[in-house]
């Protein structure tokens, strides 16, 4: 995994700390949410208006990991139209960890997983692959999930993924999921009380949906969250 300690600062100020530097990449289709979970993360703010990525934005989150370890966090929110892009190799290369986002109210979107998954792959051909994730966006939708869980966990395993489940929109598990990724790269081991530290307080939000939407079918009542060991939810 790519590593870089830097310090921030233009000065020699002695009490700077010195930063742990990764480049995480969020792929996967326009929509999913990759915008709203970096923003949420990094801003802490929900935009409920859509607004479609262009080529690629751009963040930066420091956080602050048990043992007073600091770790700046770059992260790389590419387009979804980027996946038939001559630039998408650049934009992966040398990253850190590669994070695949999908909407589980959109089949379609995880189906596509597999080919930004063979995109990275063919990207780090010649060199070790970096952290991959698999992130599911839009928890607070569970009820209308057109992905169950168990296909994600499938997918997760078979590729040997680390695996989360987040809400964009309420804020659920993604500061987290994002603190767990930092404490990964940089070999932290968290406790479950760190990790429940890490996850910011949630306001629930009610969203009306027409029971006879077909874009978003009913969900089965047997089709519950299960969590595993490698999963936040």
């Amino acid at each position: 995994m790519a590593e870089l300690r830097t310090q921030l600062g233009e000065d020699d100020d002695e009490d700077e700390p010195e930063y742990l530097q990764f480049k995480v990449i969020l792929l996967g289709d326009g929509a999913v949410g990759k915008t709203s979970m970096a923003t949420r993360f990094c801003e802490d703010h929900f935009a409920k208006q859509y607004k479609q990525t262009i080529g690629l934005d751009f963040f930066v989150k420091r956080v602050v990991l048990p043992g007073d370890i600091h770790v700046c966090l770059q992260i790389w929110d590419i387009g979804g139209q980027s996946i038939g892009g001559k630039m998408l190799s650049n934009y992966i290369y040398g990253s850190s960890a590669v994070v695949l986002c999908y909407d589980i109210t959109n089949y379609q979107s995880f189906q596509h997983l597999e080919d930004w998954l063979f995109l990275v792959k063919r990207t780090f051909d010649k060199t070790p692959l970096p952290y991959i994730a698999l992130m599911a966006n839009k928890h607070d939708l569970a009820h209308i999930r057109a992905v169950k869980v168990d296909k994600h966990n499938q997918f997760a395993e078979e590729n040997d993924l680390y695996s989360y489940f987040v809400s964009a929109r309420t804020g659920d598990q993604v500061h987290a999921s994002f603190f767990r990724i930092a404490a990964d790269l940089a070999g932290v081991t968290l406790t479950k009380p760190e990790l429940e530290v890490a996850q910011k307080p949630t306001k629930a939000e009610l969203v009306n949906h027409p029971r006879n939407d077909p874009a978003h079918p009913e969900a089965n009542a047997d089709d519950i969250a299960k969590e595993k060991k490698c999963s936040i939810m």
